[in-house]
């Protein structure tokens, strides 16, 4: 890549939904010059960059994508891609010599693949996390016995990628039991032939995220998400129906824990193992009484924390894919806005269920104070229409938190379309916490 800062760079962006939009829009705005490509994208994307009909798990449909459009860097957005091995196989492929991936090579995306290697991986560096065992279908009895041992509420988690959906947490021992004879018994499939059983942590959540090259990395804006469907915390757990940037409980001496008893061990962790891990890393953590705890790794950016942490990046999001590629990121600057911003998920009525789609989207070109990820739509007869459960991000920045949740709820109330439901309280939780 050296020499050609001049030159237009091909980046293609792989995946379809608000995360991808983000990266996209983001990218969109680089004073480099950029021609985006992203697989398959959706309308959004579509705005900034050229879609292309390619699945990123037909991983020889992405080979021929990537020749054919002479791209230079690929950014995988979703974790199933990574998990089977997309960087390896691009990495290794005298084809493609000279393509860079902003993504983890298999080994790294263990760290999401496999709850039970991330715990391992925890214990190992003395990561604080919260006490486990792992088991199988062989050894139901003595996981019986573990769960006994312990306090309600109990945590069961599907070792392998299980779509946001692998984690159980109950407080009856006799229904714990049968959740994890289910889960052994493929509820799950195969991401559930190993059980991880977790001690609960009591605290707040959120998420914290940097880029890596390696060797160095990056912070980047910390996010606190909404997972379940209703208010006030309520009802089921979803892919996420919002989420606030900056955290309010998140002060400069909780961060630089975060980054002295979490970052840097998992960092300099994954070059002791012999892990080549160039990309993102996302912690999500656990407050618990002013410490922090890791519930769980991701091998990419989360969704939609990307929506809410994008906006607050003022600096070139290239230039730091740039330093992971060169493996310079430690003379790479990254710009954080001081601003708030502010996501609100726009969601199909009856998601995290069963739900319709190809209902028609209106209000869009009527919303001007916010920027509106698509995460679940596509075009039909000239027209936008629900393809998904999340079908439209809305963020916005503001000064404080309630001006940016004010422009966001105002922009929703713009958009209409067929069942469509969002959490009205987004934020809340928060605002007694902001001095």
């Amino acid at each position: 890549m050296k020499g050609k800062e001049t030159c237009t760079m091909n980046i293609l962006i792989l995946g379809s939904g608000g995360r991808e939009h983000a990266i996209t829009w983001k990218l969109a705005q680089s004073s480099r010059p950029l021609k985006l490509f992203v697989a398959p994208g959706n309308p959004g994307t579509a705005e900034a960059a050229v879609n292309l009909p390619v699945d990123p798990l037909d991983f020889e449909a992405v080979r021929e994508a990537i020749i054919a459009n002479a791209i230079n860097m690929v950014v995988v957005g979703p974790e199933a891609p990574l998990a089977e091995g997309i960087a390896d196989f691009i990495l290794n492929d005298s084809a493609l010599a000279g393509v860079e991936v902003i993504g983890p090579c298999r080994a790294g995306a263990m760290l999401e693949g496999s709850k039970d290697f991330a715990k391992g991986f925890m214990k190992r560096h003395g990561i604080p996390t919260a006490a486990y065992g792992t088991f199988t279908h062989e050894t139901v009895d003595d996981a019986i016995n573990f769960i006994r041992s312990m306090r309600p509420p109990y945590v069961l988690k599907a070792d392998g990628l299980a779509a946001g959906k692998g984690v159980l947490i109950m407080n009856d021992f006799d229904e714990a039991v049968s959740e994890l004879r289910a889960m052994l018994g493929g509820r799950f499939g195969a991401a559930g032939s190993k059980v991880v059983i977790e001690e609960y942590l009591r605290g707040i959540e959120m998420s914290a995220f940097v880029i890596t090259d390696g060797i160095s990395y990056r912070i980047l804006p910390e996010a606190k998400d909404y997972k379940r469907i209703g208010e006030g915390d309520t009802g089921k757990n979803t892919g996420g129906m919002g989420a606030v940037s900056p955290v309010p409980f998140a002060t400069p001496l909780f961060l630089d824990k975060v980054e002295e008893r979490i970052i840097k061990p998992t960092v300099e962790g994954l070059k002791k193992e012999g892990i080549d891990y160039r990309g993102f890393i996302f912690f999500g953590l656990m407050n618990s009484g002013g410490d922090p705890y890791v519930i769980e790794y991701n091998a990419r950016l989360g969704d939609p924390e990307t929506e809410v942490i994008m906006p607050r990046i003022g600096s070139d999001l290239y230039d730091l894919f740039e330093g992971v590629a060169r493996r310079d990121l430690a003379s790479r600057k990254i710009i954080i806005l001081p601003d708030t911003a502010v996501t609100v998920m726009m969601v199909s009525g009856g998601y995290p269920d069963s739900y319709s789609k190809g209902f028609p989207v209106s209000g869009v070109e009527k919303v001007s104070e916010s920027i509106l990820f698509h995460a679940g739509t596509t075009m039909k007869d000239g027209r936008l229409v629900t393809s998904g459960g999340r079908v439209i991000a809305v963020t916005s920045m503001g000064s404080t938190m309630q001006r940016a949740l004010d422009r966001s709820y105002s922009s929703v109330r713009e958009i209409t379309f067929n069942g469509m439901n969002y959490r009205k309280d987004i934020g809340s939780d928060l605002k007694n916490q902001i001095g």
